[in-house]
């Protein structure tokens, strides 16, 4: 049974209501700002701009050698940490008061081979009263192709616009780590890459020293909405058996893409297309396969679209459908793609760490139906999973309604309440 409307299952001290709505007001006001990419209520994300942000002169990740992997990186273990440098977090221009630490760290990609991720991780300067210090990993909504667009880049140019939402977190005394898990071939969609990128940067996080981490032991929390919503589920389902050593004490995960072949669907042909064109892209690189599919169309597009941030791509390839780039009339019913969605649909592993999925029932881009059939998934694999299902929302305001929500589950986790639970 879901929750409509309302989320009663927190402890009442640990609810979140609305003067702390009206407390994060500009938190929601800066996101949907981000997330709305020019068009309205079919936003999916947050867009930055192209260039190296508003006003700085930072060397994005490609001309910056700190990205590049050290010689024989591939023979480290996963969450190996292969270099770090102390960075300041910048947001509304102002820096963020936390001590933030940004790392290159070992990682796995879609297909199993070695590959790196780089992540930051940011520790509120004020002591934390209650134990050890939380973890949360935050995946924002990178939904984007090109390195310029990678979280790591944007917290220092000031261009973030989820960082109100990492706020929320580092106001409690929580660490939080974000890495850009789409890797360095900005794989979008690839929800295996995501997942062990997601894991490795936690592993990191706790291996750097001088933090105030205790390690292994460091309770932790993962937290996305969207696209980041996909990188955080598939880290969870992927925990058990890729980092089993990590204490994740719950997870939040709102407006997520189980389904990318079903969100395909929706969104072809809508104002929201180039979504479906980044997706779509963002597997080749993973699953090069798939390039098998594209005709001349496809392959000027794929040049065309390569570097673009989620706002450039949506504006640029609005009311497109895939198979005008495809040499098949219906490509997600192509053999290759069926064996590419099926590799990335999540719900066929089940996280051991209780989960809060919350989505809109309204939601224009990910269909309601696609969370209710992850959580069916996951409760028949014995997980503990609770879905709240918003009727006043849809899409990109959820994102910033639905944090508070989301912080909550995730301090009654680290509190050590019984986790709740809408299996039955």
């Amino acid at each position: 049974m879901h929750a409509l409307g309302s989320f009663t299952s927190l402890p009442q001290s640990r609810r979140v209501g609305i003067r702390d709505l009206a407390a994060t007001g500009l938190a929601a006001l800066l996101l949907c700002a981000g997330l709305t990419v020019g068009v309205g209520a079919a936003g999916a994300g947050p867009s930055s701009p192209s260039g190296p942000g508003w006003g700085t002169t930072l060397p994005e990740p490609h001309d910056d050698p700190f990205y590049r992997a050290p010689a024989g990186f591939e023979s480290a273990a996963p969450g190996t940490v292969l270099a770090s440098r102390p960075v300041t977090v910048t947001g509304l221009g102002l820096p963020v008061p936390a001590d933030a630490v940004q790392f290159l760290t070992r990682s796995t990609d879609a297909k199993g081979a070695p590959t790196t991720a780089v992540g930051t991780l940011m520790i509120p300067k004020t002591p934390y009263p209650a134990g050890p210090r939380p973890l949360v990993s935050y995946q924002p909504a990178t939904d984007s192709l090109g390195d310029q667009c990678n979280p790591s880049y944007k917290l220092r140019a000031g261009t973030e616009y989820e960082l109100p939402l990492m706020m929320q977190a580092l106001q409690l005394g929580w660490a939080v780590v974000v890495t850009d898990y789409e890797g360095p071939q900005s794989a979008f969609g690839a929800g295996r890459m995501a997942g062990h990128a997601v894991l490795d940067g936690i592993r990191a996080a706790e291996a750097l020293p001088g933090t105030g981490l205790t390690g292994v032991q460091t309770p932790v929390g993962m937290w996305g909405y969207s696209g980041g919503g996909l990188a955080t589920s598939w880290a969870a389902e992927l925990q058990p058996g890729y980092a089993p050593e990590l204490d994740v004490a719950g997870v939040a995960s709102g407006g997520t893409p189980a389904d990318m072949g079903a969100a395909a669907r929706q969104v072809d042909g809508t104002i929201a297309s180039g979504l479906v064109l980044l997706a779509s892209t963002g597997l080749t690189r993973a699953y090069p396969e798939m390039l098998s599919l594209l005709n001349d169309k496809g392959r000027a597009m794929i040049r065309e679209i390569g570097d673009m941030c989620v706002g450039d791509a949506v504006s640029r390839f609005p009311f497109r459908h895939l198979n005008e780039f495809t040499v098949s009339q219906d490509p997600l019913s192509e053999p290759v793609a069926v064996t590419v969605m099926e590799a990335n649909h999540l719900g066929r592993l089940t996280p051991t760490a209780p989960v809060f999925l919350y989505h809109s029932i309204n939601d224009e881009l990910i269909p309601f139906r696609t969370a209710q059939a992850l959580q069916a998934d996951w409760c028949r694999g014995g997980g503990h999973v609770t879905l709240y299902a918003d009727a006043l929302s849809e899409h990109s305001s959820l994102a910033a309604t639905g944090a508070p929500l989301a912080v909550g589950y995730l301090a009654s986790r680290f509190a050590g309440a019984p986790a709740p639970d809408t299996c039955g």
